[in-house]
């Protein structure tokens, strides 16, 4: 069994790789770049959720391949590589290098019916829906953005003009930090860096675990 290596950062060679990308996305490219691949890319996003593994859990390394079977776009190959630590259904932590650098995340991507309308009486809810938005604001206000699908119009059952009818509308919902081209990227110290934004997205990510949960 081959050991992990240690975590040394993103080399420069795996950003070049994607705006290369981005540019030929096409079979051709890749079988003459696949080494670039497999070496620059994969391997230390490998490396890097072995490191975080311990902490947080076993990580999904996403596959390079794109489904096109049912898109208009069909270039073969995506244009970013993503790793997902799941807590719960649809629900964790995640971490991604593309063109534009490295950016962290967490929160849930999608939600069955079920789950959707567990998550939205826990939002109605007069002590967790509270809870939440003091956690996103919190979040907000130290530089994070928020993200997920939403509705345009109030979700059937709530009121216009309910307290957190923002937080309602959300069908996902995620907040993100874009850490992008700062030289901590290349270097072991971005380990730290992703560790330390999980743990501050931990209580969101927790909470909606422990609330989506049927």
């Amino acid at each position: 069994m081959t050991e992990t290596p240690s975590f040394a950062g993103i080399p420069v060679a795996a950003l070049d790789f994607y705006d290369d990308l981005e540019v030929d996305n096409t079979r051709s490219f890749w079988e003459k770049h696949q080494d670039t691949y497999r070496t620059q890319v994969r391997a230390p996003m490998e490396a890097l959720c072995a490191a975080l593994e311990p902490e947080f859990g076993t990580a999904k390394v996403f596959r390079p391949y794109r489904d096109v079977r049912f898109a208009k776009d069909k270039t073969p190959y995506k244009t970013h590589q993503g790793a997902f630590v799941r807590a719960a259904e649809s629900t964790g932590w995640y971490v991604e290098v593309s063109p534009r650098g490295v950016r962290t995340g967490g929160g849930f991507y999608e939600a069955s019916a079920g789950r959707l309308a567990a998550f939205r009486g826990a939002v109605d809810h007069d002590q967790l829906g509270p809870e939440l938005e003091a956690m996103i604001a919190e979040l907000e206000a130290a530089g994070w953005e928020r993200g997920g699908d939403r509705l345009k119009t109030s979700p059937r059952g709530y009121d216009a003009d309910h307290p957190r009818i923002d937080l309602l509308r959300h069908r996902s919902l995620s907040l993100g930090r874009v850490i992008g081209f700062e030289p901590v990227v290349h270097t072991p110290d971005l380990l730290d860096v992703v560790r330390d934004d999980w743990r501050a997205l931990r209580p969101l990510v927790e909470w909606v675990a422990r609330h989506t949960t049927i």
